[in-house]
């Protein structure tokens, strides 16, 4: 096995609750760290949500191992951000057994 092109910069977020001063909250999304990874494009398809057609792609994404207990690994219900671009992770497993890499399989949408 080769090692991956870790050649695409991501910003890793995790799910936030935050006080809106009236006993509820809002929801929002806390950067955790920078990683550089691989970007492998698996499925696509369109759906129609709410009346309006939306893409959707799969993508397989690479990037380098880290200990379950840290912040620079991600995990099922974080997101990776590239720009504009929203990348929401759906389950994440080890790429090799020495655990080097790590892979994330993950889930674009986008309104057409």
């Amino acid at each position: 096995m080769s090692a991956p092109r870790l050649n695409r910069k991501l910003v890793l977020e995790a799910p936030d609750r935050l006080g809106d001063g009236a006993g509820g909250y809002v929801s929002g999304w806390v950067p955790l760290g920078v990683l550089w990874a691989e970007i492998v494009p698996r499925t696509g398809g369109e759906t129609a949500r709410t009346g309006a057609p939306v893409s959707r792609m799969r993508y397989r994404v690479t990037v380098r191992g880290a200990d379950f207990a840290s912040d620079a690994r991600p995990a099922a219900q974080q997101r990776f951000r590239e720009g504009e671009r929203i990348f929401t992770i759906e389950a994440v497993t080890e790429r090799d057994p020495e655990g080097r890499y790590l892979t994330c399989y993950v889930e674009e949408e986008q309104v057409v």
